[in-house]
């Protein structure tokens, strides 16, 4: 997860005493807005956690993982691997789970790209992912 904001900023807003201001970018105007729910800014920027949204629970994770047969290049750098979370858990954001397996194991999962799962009747799903070589342990 991300640092937590100054408990001093997230306390003013909170409370009222401050305002909290968001600005989309953009090429010929910006647009400002005011964040009403500072729980939901939390949640949505990863500063708090969000089970619903990135299908996570707030613990250490059960995992097991293999090398996917899918992979082609089993001497890259990153690798294809096939991981399922035992402890019920599911992967619905990628940067969310990076974030909970570089914290837990250690990993540095890709990005970058994309994953994929899968389901079979009566299993946990199992989650393709690409992860450093030299982080598995």
């Amino acid at each position: 997860m991300t640092s937590p904001p100054d408990e001093g900023v997230s306390g003013r807003v909170r409370s009222g005493a401050s305002r909290l201001y968001a600005v989309w970018p953009g090429k010929y105007r910006s647009d400002l807005f005011l964040i009403d729910d500072i729980d939901e800014y939390e949640r949505a920027i990863g500063l708090q956690p969000d089970p619903e949204r990135t299908g996570l629970q707030s613990h250490r994770h059960d995992v097991s993982w293999s090398v996917s047969p899918y992979e082609t290049d089993p001497a890259g750098s990153y690798i294809s691997v096939e991981v399922v979370l035992e402890c019920g858990c599911e992967l619905r954001d990628l940067r969310a789970f990076a974030v909970h397996m570089r914290e837990q194991r250690g990993w540095n999962v890709a990005v970058t790209g994309g994953w994929s799962g899968q389901r079979s009747p009566g299993a946990l799903p199992k989650y393709d992912v690409r992860v450093r070589r030299a982080s598995l342990r």
